[in-house]
């Protein structure tokens, strides 16, 4: 059933008229054209389809839209600002922690909810809270080296 679903998106207030069982990743992709969000497992494994929701990282691909109604949703294009890249953006190029690239929104997504949460990571804790991001470019040092990078300079 159609229903009018209002939200905050990318810091911007939107509203679309959709079945409110969507999954939020097919309204963001296909609906807001927001393609930097991936689709990967389709059953929330895999975390390409990461997005923060009220600051939280959620898989967007298992989130129906009618989950969204009245809140704040970041993707990957919300993070630039001004036209500059986020420091976790920055530091995933500059540190070659990205190979396809296919999971680089998804993994930069969910470190940005974890930094949100705490923002100085021991390498441990940001293999742990990673490690459910999959990279099958097996990027994964390069991976923590650049959220350790972000985190000495989003302090």
């Amino acid at each position: 059933m159609s229903e009018l679903i209002e939200f905050k998106l990318n810091g911007k207030a939107v509203k679309v008229n959709v079945d409110s069982e969507r999954m939020l990743l097919w309204v963001l992709r296909t609906d807001f054209g927001l393609t930097g969000t991936k689709y990967g497992c389709g059953e929330g494994f895999c975390g390409a389809c990461t997005v923060l929701i009220n600051n939280k990282a959620e898989r967007s691909c298992s989130i129906a839209v009618k989950s969204v109604k009245g809140k704040e949703v970041l993707t990957i294009e919300g993070l630039m600002n001004n036209g500059k890249l986020h420091p976790l953006q920055k530091a995933f190029a500059e540190k070659d922690a990205l190979q396809c690239g296919y999971c680089t929104p998804g993994m930069i997504m969910n470190a940005y909810g974890l930094l949100k949460k705490k923002s100085k990571l021991t390498y441990d804790e940001i293999i742990k809270e990673m490690d459910d991001n999959f990279c099958r470019c097996s990027a994964h040092k390069r991976i923590v080296e650049a959220i350790q990078t972000a985190s000495n300079e989003m302090k």
